[in-house]
């Protein structure tokens, strides 16, 4: 029988992303200018997430967008939120 740490945060990955996304808004950066990379695993929670309201992801103009955010899913070992350096 195997056995699973419990985990330490019950935090969703929208959660989790829609605190660094605003974050990030509120110290300056634009949504357009932020991307999203997720693993295959983490948009596929993000996206079934049921307690995600429908509007917060798009698929309107063509890729996936969270909260306004271009969403990458794949290529990535660990979820992270790219923002661009200060100018």
């Amino acid at each position: 029988m195997t056995v699973r740490a419990p985990s330490l945060s019950s935090e969703t990955i929208a959660v989790r992303f829609r605190r660094e996304i605003e974050r990030a808004e509120a110290e300056g950066t634009s949504r357009a200018d932020m991307v999203l990379h997720l693993t295959l695993n983490d948009a596929d929670r993000l996206r079934r997430d049921r307690a995600v309201p429908i509007p917060d992801i798009s698929y309107a103009g063509g890729p996936m967008r969270y909260l306004g955010v271009l969403v990458e899913s794949g290529g990535v070992a660990q979820s992270v939120l790219e923002i661009p350096p200060s100018a």
